[in-house]
């Protein structure tokens, strides 16, 4: 009894980790969740309910099986090296292969804060009555005063908090259809392309896994600069950053499929094809009330403000690495990143005569960047010289480079179907 009291008095014993430990590790994985819970989810995942009904739904499980792979991938990047993609992709590849690649993903970046400031600004509309090109501009003006006065935790603090609450949305709205649990289960697992789904498959798979994600996972994992730290602390972050992967996909995962689900047993159940967000919202109102389409707006502008901040954060990242710089709000190569991203993204609304088809054509745009990315990056995980005794090892690499030729093929395939 008195050696147990005297052990519990010990400060010198090897401490074991707890389940709680998981808390600490927690964060990076959701600021990136918000990314492919975005407006243009939104409107990919209600086109793919309304005109298709549960038969897509495969797509999203798809897509999120190898979100998980490739973003725990990408953040192994960052806690072993140090750098993000874009950094590393300056440092270790050619000039002629990374800085195209990098500057495509400037391009995605730019595509991704299109979609993010128009559904804010839809959802203005939707609450206020707000002009769409209006409500744009305050959308972004919103996003510039947090980007530009918060840190990466307290911008984690209130990233969990707005999926949280679009999460809760969706959950009500669920409870107020009938689904029909056995033909979702079956559209979860069993792939099927009705005819003209190609381009909205793209979309979806597009909006899910999203090239600017991979740029913002890795600079937010680098930024706590583990690679300082001890061997035995690396390899139990690169334990837990697995379960805070898995676990904010899955999240994304339920909030991305919960759409899905309320487009079907609300609009195809119906007859009704959404060809505009705000659309859903008034069809909402005599079908399931007004308190679920006022939820819808408030989820919406969420969303919209929310994933403008990350996708504007990753445009920094990004245009910062090409001059093989970390991300630094106070640094004037992240500040043109955001400003570039935001800015050419609000200039382009201008010009825009069909939101809903503009945002289901930004997420197919980020489908075609995707491979060029993920190319990239299994090049440089694999790699000894980059990642040492942490590189990928030979399956790992087949596997992560048959995810790249998957999406890749899907591309060739919409092309082909399109010509």
């Amino acid at each position: 009894m008195m050696n147990i009291i005297k052990e519990l008095k010990s400060k010198t014993h090897p401490r074991v980790l707890g389940g709680f430990d998981i808390f600490k590790y927690i964060g990076p994985g959701l600021l990136v969740t918000v990314g492919f819970i975005d407006p243009g989810n939104w409107a990919s995942n209600f086109a793919a309910g309304s005109y298709f009904g549960y038969s897509l739904l495969w797509v999203v499980t798809l897509s999120t099986i190898m979100l998980i792979a490739l973003q725990h991938n990408v953040a192994h990047l960052g806690i072993v090296t140090g750098l993000c993609l874009s950094e590393a992709a300056d440092k270790y590849t050619p000039k002629y292969i990374g800085r195209p690649i990098i500057i495509t993903a400037v391009l995605a970046s730019i595509s991704t804060s299109l979609a993010e400031i128009l559904g804010g600004a839809i959802a203005l509309q939707m609450l206020f009555n707000v002009p769409i090109v209006w409500g744009s501009i305050l959308t972004t003006i919103t996003v510039v005063i947090m980007i530009f006065t918060n840190s990466y935790k307290r911008m984690e603090r209130g990233i969990i908090e707005f999926v949280s609450v679009i999460g809760l949305s969706f959950i009500y709205e669920l409870f107020l259809v009938h689904i029909d649990w056995g033909a979702a289960t079956h559209g979860w697992v069993v792939p099927s392309i009705p005819q003209g789904s190609m381009m909205i498959i793209m979309s979806v798979l597009g909006a899910v896994i999203m090239p600017h994600n991979l740029f913002l996972h890795s600079e937010i994992i680098q930024s706590r600069q583990i690679q300082k730290r001890s061997d035995k602390y690396i390899q139990q972050t690169l334990k837990y950053e697995f379960f805070d992967t898995l676990f904010s996909m899955i999240v994304g995962w339920a909030i991305n499929s919960a759409m899905i689900l309320l487009a079907a047993a609300t609009f195809f159940h119906n007859g009704i094809h959404v060809e505009e967000l705000s659309q859903a919202q008034s069809l909402l109102t005599p079908l399931l009330g007004n308190s679920a389409a006022n939820i819808f707006a408030i989820a919406l502008l969420l969303a919209g403000i929310s994933s403008t901040i990350t996708s504007g954060m990753a445009a920094g990242s990004i245009f910062a690495g090409l001059f093989g710089e970390s991300y630094n709000i106070k640094d004037s190569h992240s500040i043109i990143g955001i400003c570039l991203s935001l800015g050419i993204s609000l200039l382009i609304i201008f010009f825009i005569s069909n939101p809903f088809k503009c945002l289901l054509i930004s997420q197919m745009i980020l489908s075609i960047q995707l491979p060029f990315t993920v190319f990239l990056q299994v090049s440089l995980t694999s790699s000894k010289q980059v990642m040492g005794k942490y590189a990928n090892r030979p399956w790992n690499s087949a596997f992560l480079y048959s995810l790249a030729g998957i999406v890749t093929i899907l591309n060739l395939w919409l092309l082909f179907e399109n010509l």
